[in-house]
């Protein structure tokens, strides 16, 4: 789902948008135009970056907007003090100058790599920055300075018109529409924990990839109240809770029918069966305790954490692609000798920077190259027929005012490519047309301004040509490689400090970034059996583990030791052995070892020779 049409739906509709719809985009175009005004009234000397702030932050949730927010000062600060230190120490240096905002690029594109949601946006924002500060006073390292403190002032008042306008037009709260979204997300797990969905690996990747999805929208509830926290607490706890109540039914369903099992194997299974669904009962009973909690802004009855999967090697391969792509740009322009070039080298890092937070980094430049000869078009319309010549901003208001609300129609659609086509062209139409008082009208800086934004974008395309992007296939191999390593390590029961539930929520993260990178092919041949066969493997190690560790008692030290090494091999039969040998040796002692028994009886389906996806030997691959 979206998160740009998060807000509840209305049953009034006109031209095709619901009233919440044009709700948002009243809002939009009020906050924009007072920003504008402030601006102007206050002599700032960058008042488009108050508008773009605006067109950036347009949100249909209170909370979704005023987290970006927060983001985009952090990373404005930051991006501000890279500016002054990058054109202080190197202003003079021509070549390494570049060579340095290359550098900075790629480290920013990694570490938007390495985020999601709006932690993402601000690392690659960090990158847009200094583009837009640095870059484009290349040949004035002097005016670094000023120019960074009118874009934060310009930034702060564009924030300020976003809260001012969304509390006074009492822009809905997010968590409503999340609390229905993860409820709907239990019951899909709780039909496949009852066998009354189909249980293929398409539909359980598919079901992972929408719960973890569901991950970088929680960081906005915290800015949405005062109870805010809390409920982001809430969500998250349901959210892990929901993945753990998932591989459980998983586990249950990878049972044998008692009936068509050896009599000597059927106990286990009962057993099994019981356990296993005693603990999804408990599960779910936390999942909606948390989603009260939620609801009540409350603090959830435990506190889990719900890990991002990170890859350091898409991230860091992703990270070079855009510095090299960045460097070939400029030496573009070296070996050309064009004057005047900084508007075109900013756009590149700009364009780099926000890619690098899109799935598809290709994807989002042609999408770029389209929006842009767009937005120069609208801009020169608006500018030398609609306003021609007039600098009153009354009348301001009213020419800006069909585009602004019509980009902010598409950017609310569910369609994602015509939400991410529309906020893209609102933003370059503001960029190009760039309202200032009194306003520009000459035309030869306006053609400059338009050829050089719309050559950026074509240029972020050819370098992207002679150095794609890594591709949904190439992002599969590597994400799937790495779990096969991680399976591998798993003999310690745990990843680094998480806890089994954190450490499973991590593995769904995986899957979602699977399926997000690979598209709808994502869900044919073997990429989601595969993906799901390494989450059930690590899963059973995990909650085997966690169960083992429980028997202390002597008498089932040796027979304990005997379903490590078997589960160490990997070894169906012998973990089904050592269930047996666990289930007799606590009966004469009059131990309970039922939940040991119940998670290793599903593991020896799980390691059978036929659900394994690789030999033991090839498990300790990274």
């Amino acid at each position: 789902m979206n998160t740009t049409s998060a807000a509840a739906p209305s049953a009034l509709a006109f031209a095709g948008f619901p009233a919440s719809s044009w709700a948002f985009a009243l809002r939009v175009w009020l906050a924009m135009m007072l920003a504008l005004y402030a601006s102007f009234w206050l002599e700032l000397e960058s008042p488009s970056s108050a508008a773009l702030t605006v067109a950036i932050l347009a949100l249909p949730t209170r909370g979704q907007g005023m987290e970006k927010a927060g983001y985009r000062l952090l990373a404005t600060a930051i991006g501000v003090m890279a500016s002054i230190a990058i054109a202080g120490v190197f202003s003079q240096t021509d070549g390494l100058l570049l060579a340095v905002l290359g550098i900075w690029v790629g480290l920013c594109v990694y570490v938007a790599a390495m985020l999601d949601g709006n932690r993402a946006y601000a690392a690659a924002l960090c990158c847009i920055t200094v583009a837009l500060i640095a870059i484009q006073q290349i040949d004035t390292p002097l005016q670094v300075f000023p120019t960074g403190i009118a874009r934060g002032a310009a930034i702060g008042i564009g924030v300020l018109a976003v809260a001012l306008v969304n509390e006074v037009l009492a822009a809905p709260d997010y968590h409503p529409v999340l609390a229905g979204r993860i409820e709907a997300l239990h019951h899909r797990v709780t039909d496949l924990a009852q066998g009354t969905e189909h249980a293929s690996a398409a539909t359980a990747a598919i079901l992972l990839h929408d719960i973890a999805a569901v991950r970088p929208e929680i960081a906005s509830l915290t800015t949405e109240s005062s109870i805010g926290t809390a409920r982001s607490e809430a969500a998250r706890s349901a959210l892990v809770d929901l993945v753990s109540a998932f591989s459980l039914g998983r586990m249950l369903s990878a049972l044998p029918a008692t009936s068509a099992a050896p009599p000597h194997t059927a106990g286990l299974i009962a057993i099994s069966r019981s356990w296993l669904r005693a603990e999804i009962s408990r599960k779910n009973t936390q999942v909606r305790s948390s989603l009260d909690a939620l609801h009540e802004g409350k603090r959830p009855y435990h506190a889990w954490r719900a890990p991002l999967y990170r890859s350091r090697r898409i991230a860091a391969e992703t990270g070079a692609r855009a510095a090299i792509s960045f460097a070939l740009i400029g030496l573009f322009f070296v070996l050309t000798g064009w004057p005047t070039t900084e508007l075109c080298l900013s756009l590149v890092a700009v364009i780099l920077g926000l890619g690098s937070t899109a799935p598809a980094p290709r994807t989002f430049t042609m999408v770029t190259v389209t929006a842009m000869p767009i937005a120069c078009a609208l801009a020169g319309i608006l500018k030398y027929f609609v306003f021609n010549g007039v600098s009153e901003f009354q009348l301001l208001a009213i020419g800006l005012a069909p585009v602004v609300i019509g980009f902010a129609l598409l950017i609310s659609s569910p369609n994602p490519l015509l939400s991410s086509l529309g906020r893209l062209t609102l933003v370059f139409t503001i960029a190009v047309l760039a309202p200032t008082n009194p306003q520009n009208y000459d035309p030869e800086v306006f053609l400059v301004t338009s050829f050089f934004a719309c050559l950026s974008s074509v240029l972020v395309l050819a370098a992207q040509t002679l150095l794609p992007p890594l591709s949904g296939e190439q992002r599969v191999r590597l994400l799937q490689r790495e779990a096969g390593g991680e399976l591998g390590d798993l003999d310690r029961w745990r990843v680094r400090d998480l806890a089994p539930e954190e450490a499973a929520f991590r593995d769904a993260a995986r899957i979602e970034q699977i399926l997000t990178a690979n598209g709808a092919s994502a869900l044919n041949g073997q990429i989601a059996a595969n993906a799901m066969r390494c989450f059930d493997q690590a899963e059973s190690l995990r909650r085997c583990g966690t169960e083992l560790q429980q028997l202390t008692q002597d008498p089932l030290a040796r027979v304990v030791q005997d379903a490590r090494e078997a589960l160490a091999q990997r070894n169906g039969a012998a973990i089904l052995a050592a269930a047996e040998a666990i289930r007799q040796m606590a009966s004469r002692n009059n131990l309970s070892a039922n939940s040991a028994i119940a998670v290793l009886v599903p593991a020896s389906t799980v390691f059978a020779p036929s659900q394994s996806p690789t030999a033991p030997s090839q498990g300790k691959q990274s």
